[in-house]
């Protein structure tokens, strides 16, 4: 991988991810997980903070060893217990219908093949399990301009920050995993430039 992708864009990642206006969004998309759950993207762990009660017990993927080091302290503070349990959200390393819940927050952008991701956890997640999603995407279709700078800027976006996406459909990806959107808001990002920040939060349902 390199040693900025190994060591350097991890922590970039993690002041990033942790910045303050995100908390009330973080906190938005972890209501109503439950039981057992499984994280894809687990990264530094910003969304442990936000585990309501009812989860048992979290398995974490994330392919950065930098990344599961810098979650430490999140993971002591918690009394939920938090497992690493594989590197790759394309290919997870479960039974079929293991788990109640499952969260996937500003991780779809950077996953090689998304859709397959989605398929992994709709196989792992039981029916009537949900997936809560916290996705940047392509914007709106009435936002061409978005979309136009959204388009120059994925290539750049991509070398510098791992291989995020910007123009990726979010939300016909979960439905074209077989997944059922409940919920779903969509919505810009406060002080993040539009191209970067077109986010999609939801709930998707396992039929």
């Amino acid at each position: 991988m390199g040693f900025y992708a190994e060591q350097v864009l991890p922590r970039i990642i993690d002041v990033a991810c942790g910045v303050k206006s995100a908390g009330p969004l973080r906190r938005r998309v972890c209501e109503g997980l439950r039981g057992q759950v499984v994280e894809i993207g687990f990264g530094t762990g910003h969304n442990v903070p936000y585990y309501p009660q009812a989860v048992v017990g979290v398995m974490a993927i994330d392919p950065s060893d930098v990344a599961w080091r810098l979650a430490a302290e999140r993971i002591g503070a918690t009394n939920i217990p938090v497992r690493r349990a594989g590197p790759d959200g394309q290919s997870l390393p479960f039974d079929d219908d293991s788990f109640d819940t499952a969260l996937s927050t500003w991780t779809l952008c950077t996953i090689p093949d998304a859709g397959a991701a989605l398929r992994e956890l709709h196989r792992v997640l039981r029916p009537g399990g949900t997936l809560h999603f916290l996705e940047h995407g392509l914007a709106p279709e009435e936002d061409e301009d978005v979309r136009r700078w959204q388009r120059r800027l994925e290539p750049v976006n991509k070398r510098v920050l791992g291989g995020c996406h910007l123009t990726r459909r979010i939300p016909d990806l979960v439905i074209d995993a077989g997944f059922t959107i409940t919920a779903l808001d969509v919505f810009y990002e406060k002080g993040a430039p539009r191209p970067l920040g077109a986010d999609s939060l939801g709930v998707a349902l396992v039929p």
